[in-house]
């Protein structure tokens, strides 16, 4: 095993080029598995006999909550059996998951089926990031998870394409097959060449008791609280525009089998942004990056409700875009240096505080995009209107996050 990496505390790990793909393609399973089924809602929703266009917001949702209590579990058992063991047993879950939604018959099960990915699938989205806190801290953690985020936010762009072309020749459910092949061979590459990063030394046991004590010293971090409720909002408004982009962009602009072009046109700033991001978060500092997406966000989103109650509800595709590409753009400056921020002094329970933040702001955001999702009616509106209540509410807890980082 050629493994020619070692940070300043002697752990051992790959190359940064294989380690950032590695991290990459165990955490891009989360978005992939959101992201490919939507260009295939309209025909699950017929194979499945779902009349109800609102019930197929559940498809993504139902993920994300299995992801809610799948972080709370694979957080302190990464901790306690180290972070590999953790992310294998969460793909092994994954797969499981994977194999009851594509055999089901009814929502029910294809929903089950749903849940249990998301909880499997905690397992390399919780683990991978504490395994990058093993090996990093601070600006350097912030660079690391920037790449892995760039990486990570391409997937969106081609996983719609990408589902779409596996609907062309065959149906929805090898959509699923797709990615059962990547979880397979993202847990065989770590298994092959990624050393464990947490010594044994270095584990906690499992105890209720303990588990009780870390959790009310996460707690006791007002900023690391602020920066989870920031991450739920930004999450919730992402949440809330892939639940109903299938219907914005085929049904609202009627833009056919163009829509996983359009989808990917929206993700490419994001990519772009985390790139420029991790060349300049070590010089301005990852405050001032986040306040500076933040704001933008905020102005983007308020002009784009302005010109949605201007033009009844349904602006001008080309405004939509626009404005659109700008705001998702902000995206690629905030998941990767929030994170990081909010780990930052956490690095002696990392799993079960990374389990913590993902599982809090999961939740969060489920409630956030589903109460707003409940007032979509083929109008670009309530995605403005969200899209401006909680870039407000993540800014907010922006400057009150700092300022508890500052005492």
């Amino acid at each position: 095993m050629d493994i020619t990496g070692t940070n300043n505390r002697g752990v051992k790990h790959l190359p940064e080029k294989e380690l950032i793909a590695l991290c990459a393609l165990m955490m891009s399973l989360t978005a992939l598995s959101m992201d490919a089924m939507l260009p295939a809602f309209s025909q699950i929703a017929e194979a499945l006999s779902i009349v109800d266009y609102q019930q197929t917001q559940w498809f993504v949702s139902a993920m994300i909550l299995g992801m809610v209590f799948g972080e709370l579990f694979f957080g302190p058992l990464s901790d306690a059996i180290g972070r590999k063991k953790s992310i294998l047993s969460g793909i092994g879950v994954y797969l499981i998951g994977s194999i009851i939604a594509v055999s089901a018959s009814s929502i029910e099960a294809f929903l089950l089926g749903r849940m249990i990915q998301g909880f499997g699938v905690a397992g390399p989205k919780i683990a991978t990031r504490a395994l990058i806190r093993d090996l990093y801290k601070g600006a350097a953690m912030a660079r690391i998870m920037s790449f892995v985020m760039m990486v990570f936010l391409l997937v969106p762009m081609l996983a719609p394409s990408l589902g779409q072309l596996v609907m062309k020749i065959a149906d929805w459910r090898w959509i699923f097959t797709l990615l059962i092949v990547q979880a397979a061979l993202a847990g065989s590459w770590l298994l092959i060449r990624q050393p464990e990063t947490l010594a044994k030394e270095n584990r906690i046991p499992l105890s209720r008791k303990r588990l009780t004590a870390d959790v009310k010293m996460v707690l006791q971090h007002r900023d690391v609280v602020a920066f989870t409720v920031l991450l739920g909002c930004i999450f919730g408004a992402l949440m809330m525009y892939i639940s109903t982009a299938q219907s914005l962009f085929q049904d609202v602009y009627q833009t056919g089998d163009r829509f996983p072009l359009y989808f990917a046109v929206m993700a490419i700033g994001s990519s772009f942004i985390n790139f420029f991001n991790a060349k300049i978060v070590q010089r301005v500092g990852m405050q001032r990056c986040v306040m500076a997406a933040l704001s933008v966000l905020l102005a983007a989103s308020f002009v784009l409700l302005s010109l949605t109650l201007a033009f009844d509800g349904v602006p001008p595709f080309s405004v939509f875009m626009g404005l659109g590409l700008i705001m998702f753009s902000c995206f690629g400056m905030i998941f990767g240096n929030v994170n990081a921020m909010a780990m930052e002094p956490l690095g002696k329970v990392a799993g079960l505080a990374s389990s913590l933040i993902s599982s809090f702001s999961s939740l969060l955001a489920i409630v956030l995009a589903t109460i707003v999702g409940q007032f979509y009616y083929a109008s670009v509106t309530p995605l403005a209107s969200g899209f401006v209540l909680f870039s407000l509410l993540a800014l907010l807890m922006l400057i009150y996050g700092n300022r508890m980082r500052i005492r």
